[in-house]
């Protein structure tokens, strides 16, 4: 069965869209990439939904237009993907998360707000388009987030070894996978938000270059520079990180309002621009690794890089220097593209819905139970 996924993440580059050829249900599931490319949204669009995500006012009416501006997108992405294939079947659209708050004391029941709205992907494409994912896990009790933990699990779990799939996307995420050999392995499954990825990164090389730099490409900038690690060490003390999961976050948490206290709180240590973002490039492998000693039951035989992060050779570096006894690797390695690793999740997820086949990992989420992900649209 083709399918499309579609997804843009909290660092708003575009649309990453997969073409994807599924079969098989779960422990027989295969997905395989047919075609994959990320379409970049107008400058105007993208300025506007990061402005959003900032906490810039919309009348009902602009939403609207927004979310229906969005939608279209998508819709060219998907058409864009399948050009020359075959026909797909169905889109899985994980849409535009403008914000996202997990449940606290205050909100037992979280929140998360995709643009993109499936029907209307549906009518311009011409294919029936799930979406809204996350609305079901957070309806269950959980945190809508990550969603793609039970997908990771049955895509790239290993007989005898461990592995954390970690995304790092605008923010980091992680599926921990011990052995399939382990007595009832899929109980031992986890899953979280290891904190900020690529986004403070991103936004730092913006505020940084005045504008003349999206990504520091490679890491090379930051390659140039020295971690000021009492600082790393200063910010792991806050609070996200030393939460227990079932966790998530997003842009609310560690977006520009976060990124705009780093160089106050460097004061004292005289950094560079390039020390900066060596610091926040060791914050989030950091991050990561402190996640898994704090709250792995073992370390991982293999750590499965994917996201736009795994592509950032010195952030890369900087997490293996940090589990030395780890071998990290990215998920093409072992035969999944990991670029578009997300976007064929969400793929995947639209095909479970499908087939009436629960999509969340409630050790992951925090939910009440396993439930089905997404609303299915279809054309009129």
């Amino acid at each position: 069965m083709y399918i499309i996924g579609l997804i843009s993440g909290t660092s708003v580059d575009g649309i990453d869209a997969a073409l994807v050829d599924i079969s098989g249900m779960e422990a027989d599931l295969s997905a395989t990439l047919l075609a994959g490319a990320t379409y970049p949204y107008p400058d105007d669009l993208r300025s506007q939904i990061l402005g959003v995500c900032s906490g810039d006012k919309l009348s009902i009416a602009d939403l609207a237009e927004l979310d229906d501006r969005i939608a279209d997108q998508f819709a060219q992405a998907a058409l864009a993907i399948q050009s020359g294939h075959p026909p797909a079947r169905l889109i899985g659209s994980h849409g535009q998360t403008v914000y996202h708050r997990p449940p606290d004391n205050s909100h037992p029941l979280g929140y998360s707000f995709q643009l993109g709205r499936g029907a209307s992907i549906a009518q311009l494409t011409h294919i029936p388009t799930v979406s809204n994912f996350r609305a079901a896990d957070i309806a269950a009790g959980g945190q809508g987030a990550p969603l793609v933990s039970r997908v990771d699990a049955y895509l790239l779990s290993h007989p005898t070894q461990s592995r954390c799939i970690q995304n790092i996307g605008g923010i980091g995420n992680v599926t921990y996978l011990p052995a399939t050999s382990t007595p009832r392995w899929e109980q031992h499954i986890r899953g979280w938000d290891t904190g900020p990825g690529n986004m403070l990164l991103d936004l730092a090389v913006q505020h940084l270059s005045q504008g003349e730099q999206r990504y520091d490409h490679d890491g090379a900038w930051a390659a140039t520079g020295t971690p000021c690690f009492p600082l790393v060490d200063q910010w792991l003390q806050q609070a996200y990180f030393q939460q227990s999961p079932p966790k998530s976050t997003g842009r609310e948490q560690f977006g520009s309002a976060y990124l705009h206290q780093c160089p106050a709180d460097s004061t004292t240590y005289s950094l560079n621009a390039a020390d900066l973002l060596a610091t926040l490039t060791e914050l989030t492998a950091a991050s990561i690794a402190h996640s898994y000693q704090s709250y792995l039951p073992d370390s991982p035989t293999e750590v499965l890089l994917c996201g736009g992060g795994s592509r950032n050779l010195y952030l890369k570096q900087r997490l293996q220097a940090l589990l030395p006894t780890t071998a990290v690797k990215v998920t093409d390695d072992v035969g999944l593209n990991a670029d578009f690793k997300e976007a064929i999740a969400f793929a995947v997820l639209a095909y479970w819905q499908q087939q009436g086949i629960p999509g969340n990992l409630p050790q992951a989420t925090g939910a009440r139970k396993p439930v089905r992900l997404g609303e299915l649209s279809s054309m009129i």
